[in-house]
């Protein structure tokens, strides 16, 4: 090695070596998340956490194909003043996947898990974010438990009739009867070129939507045996609908602290879906963002921002 070269290697490294040592990097990687498994009832369940263990807990259930993956650029946003928790359901992520004939694949179901799973990760309040799969899990939590529920975060999740888009009309035979005939067209979700639509379709700029997020998504949905589990999945939303009602009145009689941050592009779920909370709980506070259906590719700063003011003002502001 030249004396330049090895000069300059020093140079760097000791750099490096003086960089670890301060304050301001010390405190981002406070931020940064780990990466833990907990077993809930024979299930192991792979979570992301970050951010202080003594500080108010933000919960992130995440959405259909996806998994706690898309949290990755909010997560240590949030985690500079929160303990911010992001679980992956059963079959989804880096959780188990039990097969269907182990394991019931119901919106019910998936609540129940993560209900325990929040009691063993000692979350017994928290601020829910709900995305997409996230609206219907989390609502059922906080419908069930009320008094766990410090605040709402709504990302493209929707609790009205409204907020179904004409182009989920395709999947409501499908809600009615599951059969070979009306599973067929459904198949077409699980496919790459399906779930890269999700993610592209209504993005402000395409190209700053990282390929990465849907090919990490695609590839836990490709592993084998897990069509099956997705299309039972697909196959109970209709579930959700009949919950609608339900949810309505738990918004308008507990009036949660509520923060609808919505893709408007999104070709499934409606922006009349973002507005209709504020029906049920008029203090709601409700942005619409120039983008699709997974907001936070391109907005994670903006949601981020938005969020940790919501939360010092109204979700952990307030009296505990």
């Amino acid at each position: 090695m030249s004396a330049l070269a090895s000069a300059a290697r020093a140079g760097i490294l000791a750099g490096l070596s003086t960089a670890t040592l301060t304050g301001p990097v010390l405190a981002a990687d406070g931020a940064q998340p780990v990466y833990k498994t907990v077993d809930v009832a024979g299930v192991q369940i792979f979570y992301r956490e970050a951010g202080p263990p003594d500080a108010p807990v933000v919960l992130l259930l995440h959405g259909f194909p996806t998994s706690s993956h898309m949290f990755r650029d909010l997560i240590p946003r949030l985690a500079i003043r929160y303990r911010v928790i992001a679980p992956d359901y059963p079959g989804y992520g880096y959780s188990d996947a039990p097969s269907p004939t182990a394991f019931t694949y119901t919106f019910d179901h998936l609540a129940e898990v993560m209900e325990r799973f929040t009691q063993a990760v000692g979350a017994t309040r928290y601020t829910l974010y709900a995305q997409d799969f996230g609206g219907p899990v989390g609502f059922r939590l906080a419908a069930r438990h009320p008094e766990r529920i410090a605040g709402l975060v709504v990302q493209n999740a929707v609790a009205h009739e409204e907020g179904l888009a004409p182009s989920m009309d395709a999947a409501r035979p499908y809600w009615r009867e599951r059969t070979p005939a009306t599973e067929a067209p459904m198949r077409a979700f699980l496919t790459l070129e399906t779930t890269r639509f999700q993610y592209l379709h209504g993005a402000r700029d395409p190209n700053r939507v990282s390929p990465d997020s849907w090919t990490h998504a695609q590839s836990r949905m490709d592993r084998p045996g897990n069509a099956e589990i997705q299309l039972a999945m697909l196959a109970d939303y209709g579930s959700n609908l009949r919950r609608y009602g339900e949810w309505q009145a738990y918004f308008r009689a507990r009036q949660p602290p509520t923060l609808v941050v919505w893709g408007k592009n999104d070709p499934f779920f409606t922006v009349e879906g973002a507005q209709a909370y504020a029906r049920d709980m008029p203090a709601t506070e409700t942005h619409l963002l120039d983008t699709g259906h997974f907001a936070l590719e391109e907005e994670a700063p903006r949601i981020a921002n938005l969020m940790l003011d919501f939360l010092d003002r109204r979700a952990f502001g307030r009296a505990q």
